[in-house]
């Protein structure tokens, strides 16, 4: 599925800093949410289901996505 990102309306986490290496999201219609590099705001996009959203929030506050 291709995301319609008409009117999308992007944030970037208040843990950001200003010029640090961040990703933006938006809050999609179904629920969808999408995520991009904060670098390239014309570049692709991540779209995730409510579901895999989910999963991957919890998988990112487990720590399952940490490198040392």
């Amino acid at each position: 599925m291709s995301a319609d990102l008409t009117g999308a309306r992007w944030f970037k986490s208040t843990f950001s800093r200003a010029g640090g290496d961040c990703v933006e999201i938006a809050h999609l219609e179904g629920g969808h949410t999408a995520v991009r590099d904060s670098k390239d705001p014309v570049g692709p996009v991540l779209d995730f289901t409510p579901s895999e959203w989910t999963a991957f929030v919890a998988g990112v506050k487990a720590g399952e996505f940490y490198q040392a």
